[in-house]
């Protein structure tokens, strides 16, 4: 007999301004434990010396987490040019130099290869899975592998500041799965000087903002009391990028079983990805068609 997850049916989502040092899922494991939540998971991995928003889904909100995690995300960050290391990061071992340095019309008019659909290999030192096993643990085994490229959309990748010869401070928009290592590491080879990132900011993620993200130390503050459960913001927040129609009681009750549910009227278009509300709940994700929605996933609230 399986064993009762233990914990709070509590469903939504706490946004969390991360701080740099942790890993991505010792936060999450930290808002399960201050909300004495059932379930929790997070919208999309920061690296442990990064900081900025990490959205952490709680019960019911974690069927949204693939909206959050396919949507636009915002990086702000430092790369460090002439040297490149074995992690594309400051917390690796340089491994080449050089003295170039490029003037600033050469790095923003080299910002332009990445921009648009492109293909990237993220770094060795990363979460992707090569023959099952992540590749951060074959690079730390010493294993010989290559990273298969993969597809990247970057809406924008801009210079805003050169504080010194040796530093650009850049802001990126892209897509799902886009390393900012791996824009650093590019850069430096296009420009001919190497390069790696020294500080990395997830600036927002979807509907979500780090500047409205809670720190670890306020929530340890307000950890297991009820002042906590005020931070938490609806689950529909992680549906913001869907459309959403609205259905009646009777439609209601049958998608809740699972079933197709009729829909009152809207804009939506035959085989379009939407969510369905009643009474401003979230009842079902799930394609329109021909006045009812055939939901994939449905909402226990």
């Amino acid at each position: 007999m399986a064993r009762k997850r233990k914990g709070r049916d509590i469903s939504g989502w706490l946004v969390v301004d991360k701080p740099a040092g942790l890993t991505s899922t010792s936060v999450v494991n930290k808002v399960r434990w201050a909300l004495e939540a059932k379930k929790a998971g997070h919208a999309g991995t920061l690296d442990p010396e990064a900081t900025g928003v990490l959205a952490v889904a709680l019960g019911e909100a974690t069927k949204t987490v693939p909206h959050i995690t396919d949507a636009l995300k915002a990086y702000s960050f430092t790369v460090r040019l002439g040297q490149s290391t074995n992690t594309d990061d400051a917390e690796g071992e340089v491994i080449a130099e050089s003295d170039t340095r490029p003037s600033d019309d050469e790095i923003k008019a080299a910002l332009g290869q990445f921009i648009g659909d492109i293909m990237q290999v993220p770094p060795k030192y990363s979460a992707v899975k090569i023959d099952g096993q992540r590749a951060y643990k074959l690079a730390r085994d010493g294993e010989e592998f290559e990273v298969e490229a993969r597809p990247l959309w970057v809406e924008e990748l801009v210079m805003t500041d050169r504080p010194d010869p040796d530093h650009v401070e850049l802001e990126m928009t892209c897509g799902k799965g886009g390393y900012v290592r791996a824009i650093a590491r590019d850069l430096g080879a296009a420009l001919g000087c190497f390069g790696h990132v020294v500080r990395l900011r997830r600036v927002w993620s979807g509907p979500f903002d780090a500047e409205d993200g809670l720190s670890l130390e306020k929530i340890e503050e307000l950890a297991r009391t009820p002042a906590l459960d005020e931070y938490v913001r609806p689950l529909e927040e992680g549906l913001a990028d869907l459309p959403q129609v609205k259905c009646t009681a009777e439609g209601a009750a049958k998608l809740r079983n699972g079933n197709p549910g009729t829909v009152l009227p809207s804009d939506v278009e035959y085989g379009d990805e939407c969510w369905a509300s009643f009474d401003g709940r979230a009842v079902a994700i799930g394609r329109y068609k021909a006045g009812q929605l055939h939901p994939s996933r449905v909402f226990n609230l």
